[in-house]
């Protein structure tokens, strides 16, 4: 596998996240997470509050209920860049960061729903996942009047590039928000442009993994969709992600080693 591909690894400490296969708590948690390192996974994204389409949103203290165990369980053999913490609370950004030390933050809100935030991972000085989404998880669905879905969400991304230079950011990630705020053809449409993102001189993440726009484009279940997953993971590497966050690591992985094979691998390559 191409040595600039990564898999992020989905890890779900909620009751409510989209994909049941997805959701895991205590132990079976950290064996989760063991078993994503294991298939190739260079980081385990933990999230403790999901954020599907008009899913409730729990409180605070709620959120670090259902994600300190796991903190205090894999804390003693957490590595750099193991970790990332998928929440939009600057505050659950500084206890876990109290327990783990660095990691990489995953905030599907780019700093929107919380003012502290930005600040916040500029001080401790953490990486950082930038996602496009309008709204809030509970309205987003109603916020897709968009003259040219890719440019907006360029033009978003150039804003944030702003914000983030004066938070102190120095390291961040570009993650388009596919299934946020978008409808199903806008989400293809910002799929087949998204090589125009690639001007901001980011890393980008696809985050497509049994999403919506797989599941409902073809009548099928989210429990179905690993291979047309798949297919689009792969799409996503021909048009310039360096990230493919993923429920399903293993195939994730063979995704990007068949990627590299047929446009990184030099003639003559082992087989």
């Amino acid at each position: 596998m191409a040595e600039n591909i990564h898999i992020m690894g989905i890890v779900n400490l909620t009751p409510d996240s989209f994909f049941e296969g997805s959701r895991v708590q205590g132990a079976d948690a950290t064996a989760r997470i063991r078993k994503m390192w294991e298939e190739g996974a260079q980081i385990a994204d933990l999230g403790a509050c999901s954020t599907r389409p008009g899913s409730p949103q729990p409180s605070l203290e709620e959120e670090w209920r259902r994600l300190e165990p796991v903190l205090q369980d894999i804390a003693p053999f957490v590595t750099p860049g193991s970790i990332s913490i998928d929440t939009y609370r600057a505050e659950i950004v500084r206890r876990s960061y109290g327990i783990i030390g660095p990691f990489l933050v995953n905030d599907v809100s780019a700093g929107t729903l919380d003012p502290q935030m930005l600040s916040t991972v500029g001080q401790l000085g953490l990486p950082y996942v930038a996602m496009h989404m309008r709204g809030t998880p509970q309205t987003m669905q109603g916020c897709t009047d968009y003259s040219d879905i890719t440019e907006d969400v360029l033009a978003y991304f150039r804003d944030f590039a702003l914000q983030a230079a004066d938070a102190g950011i120095r390291e961040w990630i570009l993650d388009p928000g596919f299934g946020f705020a978008k409808t199903l053809e806008q989400n293809y449409e910002l799929l087949r442009g998204m090589e125009r993102l690639l001007e901001l001189g980011r890393p980008i993440l696809a985050g497509l993994s049994r999403k919506s726009m797989i599941y409902k484009a073809l009548g099928i279940t989210p429990l179905e969709a690993m291979p047309a997953t798949q297919v689009l993971q792969f799409a996503a590497l021909e048009r310039g992600a360096t990230w493919l966050r993923s429920h399903d690591v293993k195939e994730a992985v063979q995704t990007a080693r068949l990627y590299s094979r047929i446009y990184t691998s030099s003639p003559g390559a082992a087989k």
